[in-house]
């Protein structure tokens, strides 16, 4: 007996009381056989006397059923047609549609449901309707087809995550939505308590302390599709609700996390594409701004930063002269694309960044075109053309200042030059590891803050630093990029208490302040953590890219807009004067 192909197992799956087939899935195969098929009128054309034709689609697909004028049904009307599948007349053939070379006649119609003219077409011309009219009316824009693909792609995802994960012996535990405000740097919604006026819960930012939690208990490894809220500013990349993938493991290092992650991303991708992507590079942190300027490197394209610092050692140019690093990217062809206007404003961005200036050096035959040409001596325009591999015609940007704001500007010109629409090119997945342990200091106080969050790792190698040079320790902390896409971070948690104070000293966190915002979490260590690491991706950020979106609002059912409104729900809405007051709350005027 034969096996039953997917899409007949689809087909036998979607038959129901109502219909029997789904309009996308009719093909010649069909022909001969009566069908009944239920969706939204799509179009509706006059053909002749007493014949029209009615492209009627559902989230499958569209196909062209012949009816009787006389039936009066119009768009988005709501359908169910029974008739026969047959071929196409010659010459009415469209290769457009997957059910292109039939239809179906000889047509019984019953209208389930009229409808109301929409605001904007249910097809693609939609894509350039307003974004606030469209999600004021989300339930019609999730019936297009591109919509209906990236829903379907994330259910798609998903399970291919779970299944990924299930298959490496995790385990899906909830985690709860109502917890103690923590310190993780980014803004937290409140949601007060009414049993006990003026205190309040938070909504999670992650499961962080939970899923170590986990791990205290003996869990061992953990995994959950966890929606998180932050109440930060929105973009193209970020929403107030989000999902993410978040896992835990003990008795890892970072390679065993790292193994795990990546095998739950490549199947996603591998389910998503049909093809599985090469095994994940890795890059340090400090490679990456090295090289790439951004510690988010987008591995598509080329255009590294080189090192011209030992170039312009001995060098007079007082621009240069004493600068921490120097460094330059090479536009291959630039010299005649870019004018002296559209340098200009690349010099203005480079400011904007943070950077003194920006130095650019057209090269020639004879050396270079450029308002600073003449302060270069005969040694460094050779020096510098053969440290760029520069040939005549291509463009030199050059930043000379501290090491970290000469590859975060150079970063920056990079990617405003060269940079690919995200799902443009390959998928280049890399695992960028080796973070410092810590980014900055406290204005306040002159203390150390942390990179990723108090409870990171310190690489073992760089623990004889904390006293003498602090901002030089590295973390045992890794970031997954896709495309110049953060997907997500982890790292290895401390898990001794000698260690952890070690780091609460570095940070100015006292053992009063230490006991009073940890205390719950860091207690349970005391009855024996075991070594443990974790990580977390969106899942958000995942499915837009291999759906090839660049706004993850094209892959997230009801999202909000970017001023963080929700034009459907008219939300968000002042509090009900009734609920406020048996909640204690009074509105007061914003503060500056």
């Amino acid at each position: 007996m034969t096996e039953p192909t997917l899409s007949t197992q689809a087909s036998s799956r979607q038959a129901t009381s109502m219909r029997t087939h789904l309009c996308g899935e009719l093909r010649e195969a069909d022909i001969g056989s009566t069908v009944s098929v239920c969706g939204w009128v799509g179009r509706r054309r006059e053909h002749g006397e007493h014949l029209a034709f009615v492209d009627l689609r559902d989230h499958s697909g569209i196909v062209q059923c012949v009816i009787n004028d006389d039936v009066d049904v119009r768009s988005e009307y709501v359908l169910k047609i029974t008739g026969t599948v047959r071929v196409r007349p010659e010459g009415t053939v469209n290769d457009n549609l997957p059910t292109g070379k039939v239809e179906i006649g000889d047509c019984e119609v019953e209208i389930l449901r009229t409808a109301t003219p929409p605001p904007f077409p249910i097809d693609a011309r939609a894509d350039d309707v307003d974004e606030n009219i469209r999600l004021k009316h989300r339930y019609l824009d999730l019936r297009r087809e591109r919509m209906q693909k990236n829903l379907r792609l994330r259910s798609k995802i998903n399970a291919a995550v779970r299944n990924a994960m299930d298959l490496q012996q995790f385990v899906e535990v909830e985690t709860p939505m109502l917890v103690p405000s923590t310190p993780e740097g980014a803004r937290e919604f409140l949601v007060p308590s009414r049993k006990e006026p003026g205190s309040f819960y938070a909504l999670p930012q992650s499961p962080q302390l939970f899923k170590q939690l986990l791990m205290v208990a003996g869990v061992d490894r953990y995994y959950q599709m966890a929606r998180c809220l932050r109440d930060e500013d929105l973009r193209a990349d970020r929403q107030y609700e989000f999902m993410q993938m978040d896992m835990e493991m003990s008795f890892v290092n970072q390679d065993d996390v790292l193994d795990a992650v990546s095998e739950a991303v490549l199947a996603a991708a591998e389910a998503a594409t049909g093809e599985r992507p090469a095994p994940i590079e890795r890059i340090t942190w400090h490679d990456a701004m090295n090289r790439f300027g951004s510690d988010k490197p987008d591995l598509r394209f080329a255009m590294e930063l080189q090192e011209l610092t030992p170039v312009f050692a001995n060098t007079e140019f007082k621009a240069f002269a004493g600068a921490g690093a120097i460094k330059a990217i090479k536009v291959n062809g630039g010299a005649s694309e870019y004018g002296r206007n559209q340098l200009d404003k690349l010099t203005d961005k480079a400011k904007s960044a943070g950077a003194k200036g920006m130095v650019w050096l057209k090269c020639t035959d004879e050396g270079f075109d450029s308002p600073v040409a003449k302060f270069l001596s005969d040694d460094e325009v050779p020096a510098v053309k053969a440290a760029m591999s520069a040939e005549t015609g291509d463009l030199i940007l050059i930043i000379a200042d501290q090491w970290d704001t000469t590859c975060e500007v150079l970063g920056m010109l990079r990617n405003e030059i060269a940079r690919p629409p995200v799902h443009e090119g390959p998928y280049r997945y890399v695992w960028v590891i080796e973070f410092p342990l810590f980014v900055g200091r406290n204005k306040e106080t002159g203390q150390p803050k942390s990179g990723h969050h108090p409870f990171t790792m310190p690489h073992p190698d760089d623990l004889d630093k904390f006293e003498t040079d602090p901002m030089s320790v590295r973390s045992i902390a890794y970031d997954l990029v896709l495309n110049g896409w953060e997907l997500g971070s982890g790292s290895i948690r401390i898990h001794e208490p000698e260690l952890q104070r070690k780091v609460f000293t570095a940070l100015g966190i006292s053992d009063e302040e230490a006991e009073k915002k940890f205390g719950f979490f860091l207690n349970p260590f005391e009855y024996g953590a075991p070594p443990h690491g974790g990580f977390a991706f969106g899942l958000d950020r995942l499915v837009a890219i291999l759906a090839g979106e660049e706004n993850i609002r094209e892959v997230i059912a009801f999202p909000k807009t970017q001023s963080g409104s929700d034009p459907m729900t008219n939300s968000p809405i002042p509090g009900d004067p009734k609920a406020m007051t048996e909640l204690g709350l009074k509105v007061l005027p914003p503060t500056d």
